[in-house]
């Protein structure tokens, strides 16, 4: 069959001039605009081809219809049936259509027709027009956001509008057809009450439903249950009016974002603050979005938002105390949270406080971003998660997420397609995000034309069929419409959905930006445009739902009718040095690491069928437990289940860890003759332990490690670590680690105990699958190489406590295990590089006594050479600092050329913070002894420019260092 086509009109990006014309009768939207086809417009008396039969119609309507045909020719209308023959016999797509054959008219459904339209037309005719309007209500369930007035919105200055095909060169319908009466189709509301409308009718209703200020992106969406519902909260007749107090309350609401703004223009006009004017709507559309997401159930909302509207949203949504954010602005003020940077743009924070509309009390989180306009957002899901997970809200009914975006980064930034991409993952799902996309239709001062090439801003969304609601931001009415849709959307379905906000930037990208610079027209139409506030209290007051003298009455009022809390909490606060700088032993008993190892040689499940090269690892580790031994594997396991066991959980994400990427370690097992039947024995430890959650990731690293970061810093208790494929990938989350990770403390002001495991090793695996770029971590430490600390009897808790993060490369499973339990029970939180091996995870030399991890054992952040050199010091020529795998080749080297005495070969276990101490207490020990330091990788990569100055600094500068 030939494959029927029909374009639809594609538009530049919607702008604001015509925001402020009155709601009149539009002319019919079928009549001024139809949908475009690439064939010639007929006359009136064409006879009906195929294509206008069936343009408005989707082709994947018109393959569903094949299909059922193929499977029964009766079970469509006669029509379909001749036209799939013709099709099907070759004929070409303009002479595939015939009219029935022989249909009797005394039958029941020509009758029905014939009632309807009160004539005796001819069998074909009536078919033909009663499809030709079934396509065309079709035609703006699909296409009609595509179209000039789906909103009042600025006109792009270079955009010539189409000529539109009349309705009979499209449908074979004519302008007398319009005072008939048509029945509806099951797929449409626009009825109501009514099963048929005349043509006039049903085609004013869909202009009202799809073609004034809102427009509805959702007929992609392959589930016929969500665009049903869709349909009805846009189609139904009168849906869409707000009561007498909903407005009341809008206007509260306007007027509380307005007068902030105005406020902060007045008193810092000369301030960066990246305000709402243009899109001042935004603010009751977050608090419609939360209102009634309280009245579902919701109990805490976590948000993330870029710079524009965030301090608005931080004092009339938030609820942040007025003082705190303009003391960012007054000098004389004096703040109460640090941190570094422009933090009145990004710091965020937490408040709970009752609702009004549902009288609950609720939690509101703003979450910490930095300029990287979108790399909050899978931050947000993460944190989102873990409320969820530690609650028991398996369904996201008590706790939700909501993503602000700008409209050229929603369209621009990879990490909005990876996060979406998360969105119905099991282990990373938070059951549906509400995002907010505030469409300035322009970038920094870059054009939409240039910066994206789908038509709207918002059609990443449509990759997880997400529906989208494009809706005119200078209308509030609408946007409190659509945005409580969104909220019973979420709760009803818990999906992804996006409220696309169309507005513009009255002031460019900042207030002392020159935005006439770059787009000249466009800010001459804005600067003649009415204040959303100014239209709206218009309209009211002619609606008679106020009078001026109240409306005058409400602007006088403090910011609104709601006011302001006198406490809301910093949600990016420490609370100083902890009581105690001691860590407890980091060991455990040796019954403990009998069971732990035990269980990790099982398979706790019976009759599960597992793989025969999964038996021979099972039966090695149990040879290593009766043995007291344990490889880094099972040293891993150790660690894990014993945490486990005192109640700590633990979570393991990244690509392949349910396994290991180099098949090590074997944390899910599958059985081998049932699909989906898997078995993870580290949560048969004990009845009463934590849960265990080791998840393999999507193949990504920017939203996942992001995801991770969001879950740790709303579960400080929890171990959680992310694992990198090989080390080298973690370039692409560099986002992440630069601006959350190694700056958490001294950015956001906030502390984070997430774990970075990075396979890493120069083992010929070329370059990209070798160095985890330890470099690049040791480079962001924020210790003083020039310095010789003050010793002390806890000198190295301190300087855990002063340090950004904590950069370790174990040599032995033991001390593996040690960091990974040092990790949790430190009474505070830093972040943890470990830098893992792979050529050592099954090296012969590479084990561990269970004497190493007994209690009263540690984490060695420097293990000193216990060998000859040990009991003969001065006899020694060369002293080797190293660390990692390298440390096994020059023990193998040293022993090869018998040269056991005369060389000692020291491991640094702990890289960051240095340990200057034990460093010292080795150069002294070895006074006779040149001082190198040897690693596998290039002299300008690895640890050797940060491990050099350091180790001159210990020693005094009286020793060269090779």
């Amino acid at each position: 069959m030939h494959r029927l086509r029909t374009t639809v009109v594609r538009l530049w990006p919607l702008t604001a001039v015509q925001m402020a014309q009155s709601l009149s009768k539009p002319v019919p939207l079928a009549v001024k605009q139809g949908l475009r086809t690439s064939q010639p417009a007929r006359h009136l008396n064409t006879p009906l081809a195929s294509e206008p039969f069936l343009n408005g119609t989707s082709s994947n309507y018109v393959e569903e219809m094949y299909y059922t045909w193929l499977e029964n020719p009766k079970s469509v209308h006669k029509s379909w049936d001749v036209f799939f023959r013709n099709a099907s016999a070759g004929a070409p797509p303009g002479a595939a259509y015939q009219g029935p054959p022989h249909l009797s008219r005394t039958s029941e459904r020509l009758s029905s027709a014939q009632a309807l339209v009160g004539t005796q037309p001819s069998v074909e005719k009536l078919v033909e027009d009663h499809l030709a309007v079934h396509s065309l209500i079709r035609a703006y369930q699909v296409n009609c956001n595509h179209t000039e007035n789906v909103l009042d919105a600025q006109k792009d200055i270079d955009t010539t509008s189409c000529p539109a095909p009349c309705l009979s060169s499209i449908y074979g319908l004519a302008e007398s057809d319009l005072d008939k009466v048509f029945r509806l189709p099951t797929t449409t509301f626009i009825g109501g009450n009514e099963s048929a409308l005349p043509l006039r009718e049903i085609i004013y209703r869909l202009e009202r439903a799809y073609c004034q200020h809102i427009g509805v992106e959702f007929m992609f969406i392959n589930d016929m249950e969500q665009c049903q519902w869709i349909r009805q909260k846009f189609e139904t007749p009168g849906v869409m009016q707000c009561t007498l107090e909903e407005k009341r309350t809008l206007l509260a609401r306007m007027i509380q974002s307005t007068r902030f703004e105005e406020f902060l223009q007045r008193k810092w006009s000369s301030e960066k603050r990246f305000g709402l004017e243009g899109c001042e709507s935004l603010i009751p559309a977050l608090k419609t979005i939360i209102d009634k997401s309280s009245q579902s159930g919701v109990e805490s909302v976590i948000m993330g938002m870029p710079h524009r509207g965030r301090l608005n949203v931080l004092a009339n949504v938030i609820r942040k105390e007025l003082e705190q954010i303009f003391c960012q602005f007054d000098s004389k003020l004096e703040a109460a949270d640090e941190g570094s940077g422009d933090v009145k743009y990004h710091l965020g924070m937490y408040h709970r406080r009752m609702n009004r509309v549902s009288d609950k009390y609720m939690t509101l989180s703003l979450v910490a971003n930095p300029s990287h306009l979108e790399a909050v957002d899978p931050v947000v899901q993460g944190k989102t998660k873990a409320e969820q997970f530690y609650c028991g809200d398996t369904e996201g009914k008590r706790v939700m997420s909501i993503l602000l975006h700008g409209d050229a980064a929603f369209a621009g930034q990879g990490i909005v397609y990876e996060t979406f991409h998360l969105s119905d993952l099991p282990s990373y799902t938070t059951h549906g995000t509400i995002h907010v996309v505030v469409n300035n239709q322009i970038g920094f001062t870059t054009d939409p034309r240039v910066a994206r090439s789908s038509p709207y801003p918002t059609d990443v969304a449509r990759v997880v069929n997400a529906p989208i609601f494009h809706v005119n931001a200078d209308n509030p009415e609408a946007v409190m419409y659509v945005c409580k849709v969104a909220a019973e959307w979420r709760n009803t379905f818990h999906k992804d959905v996006v409220v696309d906000l169309v507005c513009y930037r009255r002031n460019g990208h900042n207030e002392i930006d020159e935005p006439m610079f770059t787009q000249p027209l466009m800010y001459k139409r804005i600067k003649k445009q009415k204040g959303v506030l100014q239209k709206f209290v218009e309209k009211l007051i002619d609606e008679g739902v106020v009078t001026t003298q109240e409306y005058e009455v409400k602007i006088f009022l403090n910011l609104g009718q709601e006011g302001h809390p006198m406490h809301a909490s910093c949600f990016f606060t420490l609370e100083g040095q902890p009581r105690s700088m001691t860590c407890p032993s980091t060991g455990i008993s040796e019954q403990a690491l009998s069971h732990i190892g035990n269980i990790a040689a099982s398979v706790p499940v019976q009759d599960f069928a597992i793989h025969g090269g999964l038996s021979r690892i099972l039966k090695g580790r149990a040879n290593m437990v009766s043995q007291r031994l344990c490889d880094w594997a099972l040293g891993e396991y150790m660690a894990f289940g014993s945490l486990l066991k005192e109640g700590i959980h633990v979570r393991l994400s990244g690509q392949d860890v349910e396994r290991g990427t180099f098949s090590h370690r074997h944390h899910v097992l599958h059985d081998q003759n049932t699909d989906k039947r898997m078995c993870i024995p580290m949560n048969y430890i004990s009845p009463d332990q934590a849960p265990y959650t080791v998840c393999n990731s999507s193949l990504s690293e920017y939203a996942v490690l992001g995801f991770e970061l969001g879950f740790a810093m709303a579960s400080p208790n929890a171990l959680v670590l992310w694992e990198a494929q090989f080390g080298d990938f973690h370039n692409t989350a560099q986002c992440i680690i630069d601006q959350f990770i190694s700056s958490g403390q001294a950015k956001w002001v906030r502390q984070n105990g997430i774990v970075l495991l990075l396979p890493h090793g120069m083992e010929g695996m070329g370059p990209e699958h070798s160095s985890a770029r330890p470099e690049r971590f040791l480079q962001m430490c924020n210790d003083d190489p020039d310095v010789f600390p003050k010793l002390s009897e806890d000198f190295a808790m301190h300087q855990l406590y002063d340090c950004n993060w904590i950069v370790v490369n174990c040599s032995t499973p033991a001390n593996y295990f040690h960091v990974l339990r040092r990790q949790i029970l430190l009474p505070f939180r830093k972040p943890l590089i470990v830098l893992t091996p792979k050529s050592l995870l099954r090296h012969p030399e590479v084990k561990s006594s269970f004497d190493d991890m007994l209690p009263g054992t540690h984490f060695r952040r420097l293990i000193p050479d216990n060998g000859h050199t040990a009991t003969n010091p001065e006899k020694v020529k060369r002293l080797i600092f190293c660390t990692g795998k390298i440390y096994y080749e020059l023990t193998r080297e040293r022993k090869n050329r018998g040269m056991d005495e005369a060389i000692a070969v020291v491991r640094i276990e702990q890289l960051s913070p240095f340990p200057f101490d034990l460093v010292k207490e080795e150069a002294d020990h070895y006074p006779n002894a040149d001082l190198v330091w040897c690693q596998e990788e290039h002299k300008n990569h690895g640890y050797y420019d940060y491990v050099k100055p350091r180790i001159s600094t210990t020693i005094g500068h009286t020793r060269p260092i090779w």
